[in-house]
């Protein structure tokens, strides 16, 4: 039977990714991008056909929450994503980086000394400046070093990676607002199975782009979505998908609000460990 409305359509669960090639359609694959799994997990991959519109619409999604990428120096701090070149949160960066273009933009490892110093000068020059990193590097960076950089964004991404216990999203963002002096820490949303990103600019409540809608499913009975504000398990429709699925269901657990944004309250019973933010409340 055909679906007459979006609900009719079964969400393909995430695992998929992992042991099929989930393509539609012949056109020829541009880029692969590969998750980063955990110690003894299989990875999942997404098969890209349509490169470009993958780096317009990411493009689109950040002008969207913070205005033109041109205006920011970027920073990342993303020890055990940089080292693999298959990874979607690396291409991302790179293509804001791009359109940035400022001098000062780049990648650190574990050049913590220099990232300070960087942070510091340009909060002195009043330069608005974004510092993306993954949370286990975030947290070792603020045990060695204490900002004061109240104007610089810093959004985490990407979870613990088996490097540190897990932290509630609370806890997390009080040890990070006073490691950087800031007021509140901002948070992105993404995974290899997803080409569309959303935005928390704080209190971990993310702003997914306008081709992008979330729901809450039964966690017991898939097909059954939940009206919002009851917590359930993630379901994502991605419109960037268009070449692979864009009807997922997600291993989070978290809850859908009235005006269409989401939070991430953590997983399901029994799933595996991810890269991506794993924080409950």
């Amino acid at each position: 039977n055909l679906a007459e409305k979006w609900s009719d359509v079964p969400f393909l669960p995430i695992q998929f990714f992992k042991n099929r090639k989930v393509l539609t359609g012949n056109n020829p694959v541009q880029k692969v991008f590969e998750s980063s799994g955990t110690d003894n997990t299989q990875t999942s991959k997404h098969y890209v056909t349509n490169l470009q519109l993958y780096k317009d619409l990411l493009a689109n999604g950040f002008e969207a929450a913070y205005g033109q990428p041109n205006q920011y120096c970027l920073l990342a701090l993303l020890p055990s994503y940089l080292e693999r070149k298959d990874s979607s949160l690396v291409e991302m960066v790179k293509h804001l980086m791009q359109i940035s273009a400022h001098s000062r933009n780049g990648f650190f490892l574990n050049e913590f000394g220099l990232l300070k110093n960087t942070l510091k000068e340009l909060e002195k020059q009043a330069q608005p400046t974004i510092l993306i990193g993954v949370t286990f590097a975030l947290l070792d960076f603020v045990e060695q070093f204490q900002l004061k950089v109240p104007n610089i964004i810093v959004m985490e991404t990407g979870g613990m990676k088996g490097r540190r216990n897990e932290l509630t999203r609370t806890e997390l963002h009080s040890i990070l607002k006073k490691g950087f002096g800031s007021r509140e820490i901002h948070s992105e949303y993404g995974m290899t199975e997803l080409l569309s990103q959303a935005y928390s600019k704080g209190k971990g409540v993310y702003h997914p782009p306008n081709w992008m809608k979330v729901v809450a499913r039964d966690v017991e009975d898939p097909l059954i979505l939940l009206p919002p504000g009851t917590r359930g398990a993630i379901n994502i429709i991605d419109l960037a998908n268009v070449h692979s699925c864009s009807f997922i269901a997600t291993d989070d657990i978290g809850l859908v609000n009235e005006d269409g944004t989401f939070e991430i309250l953590g997983r399901l019973d029994g799933s595996e460990m991810r890269g991506c933010s794993l924080l409950a409340v």
